[in-house]
C-alpha cells in the first residue's frame, strides 16, 4: 500500500519541483531550454503511452487489438471534446483559444495544465489497479516516475512565465503546483472504481494513452516547433523517450 501512495504522489511532487524552478531562476526560461525541456516531456510521454499503456492493453485483451484502438480514440476524443468546450491557453500561446470567457490569462494557463495533468492521473491510477491483472508493481511505478520527470520541466514552463506577468514567486509556485493536484486525484477515483471496472481495464489503460498523445500532439510538438532551436526539442523527445522507454523494460 505504501508504494501505491507513493507511486500516486510522485507526479505531483515532480509538478511541484518543477514549480519551484521560479525562486531561483530569472524571470523567463532561456528559448533553448524550453525548447529541449518540451521536447523531453513529449518522448516521456509517448514512451509511456506505447510500453506503458497499449502494449499492456492488448496483452491484457488476449493479444487483441481492438479493446486498445476503440479506448485510444476514447481518449484522443475526450481530450478534443474538453479542448473544444473548455476556454484555455495552450503553452506559450499569446490568446485564449474557445468560448469567449473572462478568465485571466494566467488561470487560463493553468486550466491548461490541469487539462494535461488529468490523463496523467487517470494513467496512474490505471497501471496501479491494473496490478490485479497481470500488471507488476516495478512497471506501475515506471509510469508513475516517468510521468513525475515530465512534470518538472512542464512546471517551470508554467510558473515561471506567470511570475514574468507580474505575479508574486508563491502565487507562481502555488498555481503551478495547484496544477498537479488534479493527477492524485484522477488516480484515486480510478482505484476506487477499479473493482467494477474489471473488463474494461484494457479499455481504460488504451484510453489514457490516447488522451495522453493528444496532449503531446496537440499541445507540446507544435510549441517544440516553432522558431529557433528546433534540433534541441528533437534531442530533448529522443532522450525522453529512450529513458522512459528503458525505465519501463528495466523496471516492468
Amino acid at each position: 500500500m505504501n508504494a501505491v501512495v507513493i507511486g500516486i504522489l510522485l507526479p505531483l511532487l515532480g509538478t511541484m519541483l518543477g514549480s519551484a524552478f521560479v525562486f531561483f531562476m530569472k524571470k523567463e526560461i532561456p528559448d533553448r531550454m524550453q525548447k529541449t525541456l518540451l521536447g523531453f516531456a513529449s518522448g516521456v510521454m509517448v514512451a509511456a503511452s506505447v510500453w506503458s499503456l497499449l502494449i499492456p492493453s492488448i496483452e491484457m485483451a488476449d493479444e487483441s487489438v481492438l479493446p486498445a484502438a476503440i479506448g485510444f480514440l476514447a481518449g484522443i476524443a475526450f481530450l478534443l471534446l474538453i479542448d473544444e468546450l473548455t476556454p484555455h491557453l495552450h503553452i506559450g500561446a499569446e490568446k485564449a483559444e474557445g468560448p469567449k470567457s473572462k478568465l485571466s490569462r494566467t488561470m487560463m494557463l493553468a486550466l491548461a495544465v490541469t487539462i494535461h495533468n488529468l490523463p496523467e492521473g487517470m494513467a496512474v491510477g490505471v497501471v496501479f489497479a491494473g496490478e490485479a491483472q497481470g500488471l507488476t508493481l516495478s512497471a506501475a511505478l515506471a509510469v508513475s516516475i516517468g510521468i513525475a520527470i515530465q512534470n518538472i520541466p512542464e512546471g517551470a514552463i508554467i510558473s515561471m512565465p506567470m511570475h514574468a506577468e507580474g505575479n508574486s514567486r508563491m502565487k507562481s509556485f502555488l498555481i503551478g503546483t495547484l496544477s498537479g493536484v488534479v493527477e492524485p486525484i484522477g488516480a484515486v477515483a480510478i482505484l476506487l472504481l477499479a473493482g467494477v471496472l474489471g473488463v474494461a481495464l484494457p479499455y481504460l489503460l488504451a484510453f489514457a494513452a490516447g488522451a495522453m498523445m493528444y496532449v503531446v500532439v496537440e499541445e507540446l510538438i507544435p510549441e517544440t516547433a516553432q522558431g529557433t532551436h528546433t534540433n534541441l526539442s528533437t534531442i530533448g523527445f529522443a532522450i525522453g523517450f529512450v529513458l522512459m522507454m528503458v525505465m519501463d523494460v528495466v523496471l516492468g
